[in-house]
């Protein structure tokens, strides 16, 4: 199967947070599973730090670091995403969690979520 982490599973799961679901913990540990990073996660925690309202141990070339170490895949934000985004129904209002959205349409991938706006949309998600 394959599986993109929103971000804040991305987070959790490297900070090793009790706040990730057991399920999503295996799911990302089984190396037969696919991983995947949006690059639009990395642009998010970049501002967030830089802000101060995300607090990570570690600058983002160590962050791509960690995502190469756990052999998780980077997606780039591509023409055929910004073509799904313009029809994607307004049901999110952040822009991150909206790109994730149709990355996982487009590459037709499970999304790795707590947020409870995503699975209004018709995609997969697992919690």
């Amino acid at each position: 199967m394959n599986y993109l982490l929103d971000t804040h599973t991305l987070i959790w799961f490297l900070n090793g947070d009790k706040k990730i679901s057991k399920t999503v913990q295996s799911l990302i540990e089984n190396t037969n599973n696919k991983k995947f990073v949006s690059i639009g996660s990395l642009w998010e925690m970049a501002i967030k730090i830089s802000l101060k309202k995300l607090e990570f141990d570690g600058t983002i070339p160590e962050i791509i670091d960690l995502i190469e170490q756990n052999s998780f895949e980077l997606i780039p934000i591509s023409t055929a995403h910004i073509a799904e985004l313009e029809r994607l129904p307004i049901v999110h209002r952040d822009p991150f969690d909206r790109m994730l959205v149709v990355q996982a349409m487009v590459e037709d991938l499970v999304i790795l979520t707590r947020d409870e706006n995503i699975p209004q949309y018709n995609i997969r998600t697992t919690w």
